[in-house]
């Protein structure tokens, strides 16, 4: 397989990046203030780019991502919490066999509801419900029972190896659980129209923080606290692990939009009808896109949770929601390299340079300053940084035009370029 330059050169620089900035916290030159920042960048990144897949390329307005984000984040949380602090499984292997039997028992109503013939949508949502229930219920019976084996296999690899094996476990799994929730959540939702989708996502997020201020009474998780805020949570999200899983994304969602399938997504964008009239079934991809967002956003809530150690529910209140639609619309939407800019902008100006430059007492005018300038970008540029403007990498590769090499190639293009229209 031929690499032209400029990928070539993307993947130098990419990854050079990657490198450098590894090298400089392993030599103590860059401090764990500036490394946190990077961290919550690459993080922001994760959480924008699913955000964008949603809104930018499948043209759906969510508010929605940050309720998946917090899904995510407690969920992976819990697990490495017990694992530390209980020392034991209990919260991998429950979660674990949660997440695959909801996924098998999603994935069998849906194939009975595609065989009953005039199913209402209330009934065929109840069907879910049920399914789901019952294979929750199961998942948790049968994941007590594999809580001391898994135990007991775990704890004789060396402490820093399982754990790590714990956390990486924990990150995809509060991913899938976001991805399971958001496809029951969209069931009933995704055949709102855009305004009145966005509307029922933000309130989608704001029932999550209400949800995870009352987790220890309501929901049964002592070791979260509510509102008082989940501690004892392992610091393990390196620089090495968010890197590796935003360069992970990024290669997926540029391989998904380059294909026919991230094509049809783009359709529905474009215009749904047109879309519906070239036989492409517009509620598959819509659910497609909001069910593969959303699971990003749970796989960035896993490693932020992670960061430092402490996760509190205000972090996830409505306010903060509309952060990863602002660093979207300001990159530029339907464009990758515009969502990370952007993403590690936000995160280093907002929460560094803007603290460290203005005086002492005025930190929260930060939240004034970024504020006007995101006002003057859209009067000046409302197409956003980057508009439609893509790293080399990331750009669509059209295929070169057709050009005969023999002369009886050139004969048959001739006779076609020459032939009357009508035949």
């Amino acid at each position: 397989m031929k690499i032209d330059r400029q990928t070539l050169g993307f993947w130098i620089v990419l990854l050079g990046l990657i490198i450098l900035v590894q090298v400089l916290v392993s030599l103590g030159i860059l401090s764990p203030f500036w490394e946190t920042l990077l961290k919550i960048g690459a993080v922001m990144s994760i959480v924008s780019l699913g955000l964008n897949l949603i809104y930018g390329f499948n043209g759906q307005f969510s508010l929605g991502q940050w309720g998946f984000y917090a899904i995510g984040a407690y969920a992976a949380a819990d697990v490495t919490y017990r694992w530390t602090q209980m020392k034991n499984a209990s919260g991998l292997m429950i979660l674990l066999l949660v997440v695959l039997l909801v996924g098998v028992a999603l994935y069998l109503v849906a194939r009975l509801v595609s065989r009953l013939r005039g199913l209402d949508p209330l009934s065929a949502f109840a069907l879910y419900i049920i399914g789901v229930l019952i294979a929750a219920y199961i998942g948790v019976q049968l994941g007590s029972l594999l809580i001391n084996p898994v135990t007991q296999a775990l704890s004789a690899l060396p402490p820093n190896l399982s754990l790590q094996i714990v956390y990486l476990l924990a990150v995809l799994l509060g991913g899938f659980l976001a991805a399971e929730v958001s496809y029951l959540f969209g069931l009933p939702v995704l055949t709102l129209g855009s305004d009145y989708f966005g509307i029922a996502t933000l309130g989608f997020t704001i029932i999550v923080k209400v949800l995870l201020d009352n987790s220890d009474t309501l929901l049964g998780f002592e070791e979260m606290k509510g509102a008082r805020g989940m501690v004892g949570i392992p610091k393990v999200t390196s620089w090495l692990w968010v890197a590796l899983f935003l360069v992970l994304v990024i290669i997926m969602l540029r391989n998904l939009l380059h294909s026919s399938h991230g094509r049809a997504i783009i359709s529905v964008r474009e215009d749904e009808i047109a879309a519906k009239a070239m036989g492409i079934d517009v509620g598959q991809q819509k659910t497609f896109a909001f069910v593969l967002g959303s699971f990003l956003a749970g796989l960035a809530g896993g490693l932020y949770a992670h960061i430092n150690g402490f996760l509190h529910p205000n972090t996830f209140n409505f306010i903060k929601s509309f952060d990863p639609m602002i660093i979207v619309v300001f990159g530029g939407l339907g464009s990758i390299s515009g969502t990370i800019m952007a993403a590690f902008t936000w995160a280093l100006v907002l929460e560094g340079f803007l603290r460290i430059l203005l005086p002492a007492g005025f930190e929260t005018w930060r939240f004034v300053v970024y504020p006007l300038f995101l006002l003057v970008m859209m009067l000046l540029r409302p197409q956003g940084l980057f508009g439609g403007f893509e790293f080399p990498y990331l750009r669509q590769v059209l295929p070169k035009p057709y050009t005969p090499k023999t002369q009886e190639q050139l004969s048959l293009v001739h006779a076609v370029e020459e032939a009357p229209e009508g035949d």
